[in-house]
């Protein structure tokens, strides 16, 4: 719901506000509606605000508690907050303002690093501990919202987005190699603390991080859920009852908090679907719907209107169809890329930047249904996964995931790039984690909580904040998320995929939306690299400024050029797109920084 920033001076000196400035600046599309700086000694903080809860000036960021001597920015959404507040007023707190923002200043008053343990939502935030003369920082469990750090020599900086970083002057912009092999072999995925630039890292989901004045830092994992089953043996019925109702109790959450009309992101997949259905179960009413569909690309389609369109008259929903024409996606491309934090190369990125336009005008909440097939089972990689049998794990993930295989990563990027199989290392480090019953297991645990928070949960994040509409993830509410990775993963296989949502959904919707194959959020125009498409990505691989930063093997680029369509990832991504699209994002943010 915002965009932060803020600096600590590690050298003694006091804190300016023109730096946060110049960082807020950057951060204003996040927050359009109020912005806001502080100072105090070393530290210097912003804040520019997207308002939901509690629209009076009284919530207005950064908030300071004179009384407790603390300060914060915060973004994101405390959706257990009501019951946090009551709670603190009873342990004596008095409040000053009727929103979540202050509930997490007192909690951490009450509490200290233990508070983010207490919190229920998605949620990025600095509390500057005037008492202790330190800075404390956060993130949700998954990772839902961002927060992207960067430590100097004399300074420590932290900011909602990599761009807001760079305006300081002072990072590092050299790529980073353990970065690039996981760009290119986890279709974008960097995992935290990494990101592609040297200089800017990430908190990682679900950790705590304090930093004194004079440097020293404390950092703090507070959730590592395990993907084991539960002693009791459970009936398939009461797995599917369970889910039922703790993902019905997250999505009335995401739909009650709030001061301003909640929408609904409703692609046509069974995922957004049931979000509507559970929504309209729940008694909502007047629900609000946004599709989106774009050109057909031969046998491809670019739109899912035809199963949007049934659960929108199922439910009798205020239903929005956004039909995008190619030439407008390609007009719009550089500046969807500009807006992303990190180099984003799932299709579907540019597509949510292009709908939330047209959603922000009408609203500044929706739900989206991210989540679901990482904690369900809903790719096709994953049932291929299941059947191989390969002993080596890593082995295993890799031929039905990777993008490249070392050897191509090799043949892909210049000689001062090539070092070790990063990505091997990376992956065999997570798969090894203990707290997981089967290799499936451990799969979709890596997945939920780690290759996820950097690839859709981070695009919906950019793309959706870049006009100043929160996106809600109910499929993400970390009790759902608990109780899923303890489910058999067969039982999730099941019928090709998520078989528990199916079982919720028959009778509910429509059962043309349950048992239509799995779709994608389509964008032909960004797969089938075609006329002008074509054009535009040779002319950025072929650009004096890619030649100039020697970043891609001629060769290689010359390859993919020639013969696009003959050069998918094994999940079936462009690979020429993926080179192109590093190469923009480079231009637009970093050069030009």
């Amino acid at each position: 719901m915002c965009g932060i920033c803020g600096t600590l001076h590690l050298d003694g000196n006091e804190a300016a506000l023109a730096p946060i400035e110049r960082m807020m600046d950057k951060l204003a599309r996040r927050g359009p509606d109020h912005a806001g700086s502080f100072s105090d000694g070393p530290v210097a903080l912003g804040h520019r605000r997207l308002a939901i809860i509690d629209l009076s000036q009284h919530a207005n960021q950064p908030m300071v508690d004179s009384e407790l001597g603390l300060t914060i920015v915060f973004n994101g959404t405390i959706y257990n907050y009501p019951e946090l507040r009551e709670e603190l007023q009873g342990m004596g707190y008095r409040f000053f303002s009727h929103g979540d923002t202050e509930t997490i200043l007192k909690a951490y008053a009450a509490w200290g690093e233990r508070c983010v343990q207490r919190l229920h939502g998605m949620f990025a935030f600095a509390i500057w501990d005037a008492n202790r003369g330190q800075l404390f920082l956060a993130r949700d469990r998954l990772g839902i919202k961002p927060l992207y750090l960067a430590r100097t020599t004399n300074h420590f900086h932290f900011a909602s987005t990599t761009q807001a970083l760079l305006t300081t002057g002072e990072i590092d912009t050299t790529i980073d190699p353990v970065g690039l092999h996981h760009q290119l072999t986890l279709h974008g995925v960097i995992p935290a603390p990494r990101t592609i630039l040297k200089g800017v890292n990430k908190l990682p989901p679900a950790t705590t991080l304090t930093i004194s004045a004079d440097g020293q830092e404390h950092r703090c994992t507070y959730w590592e859920p395990q993907a084991r089953r539960p002693s009791a043996r459970m009936s398939e019925q009461a797995w599917v009852d369970a889910v039922e109702e703790k993902l019905q109790q997250a999505v009335e959450k995401r739909g009650a908090v709030a001061d301003v009309p909640v929408g609904v992101l409703l692609s046509g997949g069974l995922d957004s679907s049931l979000l509507v259905g559970l929504l309209d179960k729940a008694g909502a009413r007047e629900i609000l719907t946004f599709s989106i569909g774009f050109e057909d690309i031969g046998d491809e389609r670019g739109s899912e209107f035809e199963y949007s369109d049934l659960v929108a008259r199922r439910f009798g929903t205020q239903h929005h169809r956004i039909h995008i024409p190619n030439e407008k996606v390609l007009e719009r491309l550089p500046e969807a890329v500009a807006n992303m934090a990190e180099p984003m190369v799932g299709q579907d990125a540019v597509a949510f930047y292009l709908l939330a336009e047209q959603v922000s005008r009408e609203v500044k909440v929706v739900q989206s249904g991210q989540g679901a097939d990482e904690l369900f089972g809903g790719y096709f990689w994953y049932p291929r996964m299941a059947e191989d049998r390969t002993p080596d794990e890593v082995e295993r993930f890799a031929r039905h995931y990777f993008d490249r295989d070392h050897e191509e990563y090799l043949q892909t990027v210049t000689a001062p790039y090539r070092g070790g199989d990063f990505t091997r290392h990376t992956i065999g480090e997570l798969l090894a984690r203990p707290g997981a019953d089967s290799f499936m297991d451990r799969v979709l645990r890596m997945d939920v909580t780690t290759l996820i928070v950097d690839d859709p949960v981070k695009r919906v994040d950019n793309m959706t904040m870049a006009w100043g509409l929160e996106a809600r993830v109910p499929f993400l509410d970390h009790r759902l998320v608990e109780l899923a990775l303890q489910m058999p993963p067969e039982l999730k296989l099941k019928e090709g995929g998520k078989h528990p949502l199916k079982r919720i959904a028959r009778g509910l919707l429509p059962d043309a939306v349950i048992d239509r194959p799995k779709g994608y959020f389509p964008m032909p125009a960004l797969k089938y690299l075609r006329g002008p498409f074509l054009d535009f990505m040779r002319d950025i691989l072929h650009s004096p400024a890619c030649r100039q930063r020697g970043l891609f093997e001629p060769a290689y680029v010359e390859k993919v050029l020639a013969s696009p369509e003959e050069h998918f990832t094994r999940i079936q991504g462009s690979k020429l797109w993926h080179l192109a699209l590093l190469e923009l994002w480079l231009q637009l943010n970093v050069d030009s920084a």
